[in-house]
């Protein structure tokens, strides 16, 4: 027996900035949102849109706020979530250099960049989202409150790292978004930012699926922790589908414990149960952990679930031991600390100081050339999980075993074949005089006849 497969998916926000930008006529200088429009130039020329489906089944798109936002296809294997992620930020990249040399034509001069983290200089957030198809069910609520601890303390293993100013100093934290939340579930996004979005949206048939929107995560750098945190999640949710209850893990104060957690980066510090224990973050992951590996014993499980697992275990037991090394290679906020302390080791410098804050965002430039990853990676301190030549082929190449083949091949043939179309998450439209529509609700189907016919009909 193996896990039923799932379909899962990643949209992250980024945030854009432009460094030694000019104006030749002195006017006001450029900023977020004029950055942003100069890096959808290309995309509105050939899109129409700052709001577009790719031919590798992904949308991009220009979000509140003047987030460029990519979100990845559907995926019925984490790992390819990893490749498809990283797809978008080659895109993006692309885009960002396209709009450095647009500037530069125009005599202002500068660069863009896109940094892949959750808070900006004005303190303002933006989130990674992550999309977990789940059965529809009455217990929806119930499934949600057994969900909460474990994202509240999940960020022990999957934070992307930050350092939290306050008045008596700075430390080193595990989360950036932690800090920006105020409710466990809710179907805000900007007003509250709840740790799950409660808006039923299954982009699937709705009798049968709806979809875990999770906006509390922080965006990860390593793909290695965009690994662990997919695939830890989906190994619990398929956990609590068995009928599995988690209610003796159920916090008092969800959103004053997700602060505490970030916090503390020893993961020791105990959080107040409903059922009256006090446990610690790392207490606490450690028992989703075991009931988990007891929930999948005796299944086959695929290579990816056991690197979760592993990691997952590892993780825990790098912040057992207070060995950070275990997993300085592979986790987000362990990578970050280690280059923090190496450099502030080297030059005496705090947490504050500018020096510092450099190193931080450069950590999350996504640029090949600005950013810290693909050094990191070639000096073996950063894990890897895709290869160079599948990131290139998931560019264009969607998904081959969900829906995201039928959009993917949809978008790719009307381009090639400049017919005028309309695309969503489960909607296919040729706006010629036929208006002819497929309606394609099932996310796990790769094939289908409807749009095999609708595909041959632009050749007519």
């Amino acid at each position: 027996m193996s896990l039923a497969p799932r379909i899962i998916g990643i949209e992250t926000e980024y945030g854009i900035t432009v460094d030694g930008a000019r104006r030749p006529d002195s006017g006001p200088p450029i900023g977020a949102d004029e950055a942003a429009r100069y890096l959808f130039r290309k995309v509105v020329e050939w899109g129409r849109s700052s709001n577009v489906f790719l031919r590798n089944g992904g949308r991009l798109y220009l979000d509140v706020g003047s987030h460029p936002e990519y979100a990845t296809a559907e995926c019925d294997d984490v790992r390819d979530v990893v490749v498809q992620d990283r797809a978008g930020e080659a895109i993006l990249n692309d885009l960002a250099e396209d709009a450095t040399a647009r500037l530069a034509e125009e005599g202002i001069g500068g660069r863009v960049h896109l940094l892949k983290n959750n808070v900006d200089s004005a303190g303002n957030a933006f989130g990674c989202h992550e999309n977990y198809l789940v059965r529809r069910r009455r217990d929806f609520q119930r499934t949600v409150d057994q969900l909460v601890p474990f994202f509240v303390t999940r960020q022990i293993l999957t934070g992307a790292g930050a350092v939290r100013e306050t008045a008596g100093g700075a430390t080193y934290c595990f989360s950036q978004r932690s800090e920006h939340l105020w409710d466990a579930m809710s179907s805000a996004t900007t007003r509250s930012r709840p740790i799950i979005n409660s808006r039923d949206e299954p982009h699937g048939d709705p009798d049968l699926y709806r979809r875990l929107h999770v906006i509390s995560g922080d965006s990860s750098v390593a793909e290695t922790t965009t690994l662990l945190k997919l695939g830890m999640t989906a190994l619990l949710l398929d956990l609590l589908e068995s009928g599995e209850r988690l209610d003796d893990l159920l916090l008092v104060d969800p959103m004053r414990s997700i602060r505490d957690v970030s916090r503390d980066l020893t993961a020791t510090t105990p959080l107040e149960l409903a059922s009256g224990r006090r446990r610690s973050a790392l207490e606490m992951q450690e028992e989703y952990l075991e009931r988990v590996l007891a929930h999948t014993a005796g299944m086959t499980l695929r290579p990816v679930e056991q690197q979760a697992l592993e990691l997952w275990e590892r993780g825990l037991r790098a912040l057992r031991t207070g060995d950070h090394s275990l997993v300085d290679t592979e986790l987000d906020w362990a990578i970050k600390e280690r280059l923090v302390e190496r450099y502030r080791a080297g030059s005496g410098a705090g947490l504050t100081d500018m020096r510092v804050q450099r190193l931080l965002l450069a950590y999350h430039d996504i640029s090949p050339t600005d950013g810290l990853a693909d050094k990191l990676c070639a000096r073996g301190l950063m894990a890897r999980v895709a290869t160079d030549e599948e990131i290139a082929t998931a560019r264009t190449t969607p998904p081959q075993t969900t829906r995201a083949k039928l959009r993917g091949d949809f978008v790719a043939a009307a381009q090639e074949r400049r017919r005028d179309h309309t695309v969503d998450w489960v909607h296919l439209k040729l706006n010629d005089a036929t208006q002819h529509t497929v309606l394609c609700k099932d996310p796990f189907a790769s094939s289908d006849e409807r749009v095999a016919a609708l595909i041959a009909a632009m050749g007519t």
